[in-house]
């Protein structure tokens, strides 16, 4: 038997150990993005702050991507695989239709800030939450970038790509949110929410390339 051949020998007999560590990490996605979420609404309406506000309802999106992937992974586990991926695709399409709703929200509430000259209050639950983000998305991502390479997963890979958009989007935040409570400028916000309409705009063009790729 040649090496590629007892590679994917062992990656098949292995297979129900990595789709249960698979498993894992989406429920910690899920728990995480419950509170980020959560956190994340009630943060950027209190404080009027746009930025904290869109990442708040980008996290309940993948809150909503990484349920479907765990509905993916124990229709595989329990059933077969071509059924889980049906599934998977058309919720990743949903998800990245909605990622781009998003961003063109985003995109309209900043312009309207920006002209009408309307500032926000610094957030700490906002901070806080995008600070811990940060290293988080950064463990998770890599966990599952390893995993679907070992499952030859197009599904784990493409919500690890989630994982690592929301960390760049929570840095992004992150600095925003530093940058108001420095200079107190009014339009700090906005700003800084036209910024992270880029990683939304990846994340949905993510989730829609993945849709793509399955046909």
């Amino acid at each position: 038997m040649s090496r590629k051949a007892k590679a994917k020998a062992k990656t098949s007999s292995d297979r129900p150990a990595l789709l249960r560590r698979a498993l894992a990490l989406e429920w910690i996605t899920v728990a995480w993005m419950s509170a980020e979420g959560a956190i994340g609404l009630w943060a950027g309406v209190t404080a009027r702050s746009l930025s904290v506000l869109a990442f708040g309802v980008d996290s309940v999106i993948e809150l909503i991507s990484a349920g479907v992937l765990l509905w993916r992974l124990m229709v595989e586990i329990k059933r077969r695989e071509s059924f889980a991926e049906a599934t998977e695709h058309a919720a990743r399409r949903i998800a990245g239709v909605l990622l781009l709703a998003v961003a063109a929200a985003v995109v309209v509430g900043a312009a309207w800030r920006l002209w009408s000259r309307t500032g926000q209050s610094f957030t700490l639950a906002g901070f806080a939450v995008t600070a811990l983000a940060v290293p988080l998305m950064y463990v998770l991502a890599r966990a599952k970038l390893s995993l679907a390479d070992a499952l030859g997963s197009r599904a784990l890979h493409a919500d690890a790509a989630e994982s690592i958009a929301c960390g760049y989007l929570a840095f992004a935040v992150c600095i925003g949110l530093l940058a108001q409570l420095a200079l107190g400028a009014w339009w700090v916000d906005a700003v800084t929410a036209l910024a992270i309409v880029y990683f939304i705009v990846q994340e949905g063009r993510e989730a829609l390339a993945d849709e793509h790729d399955h046909e």
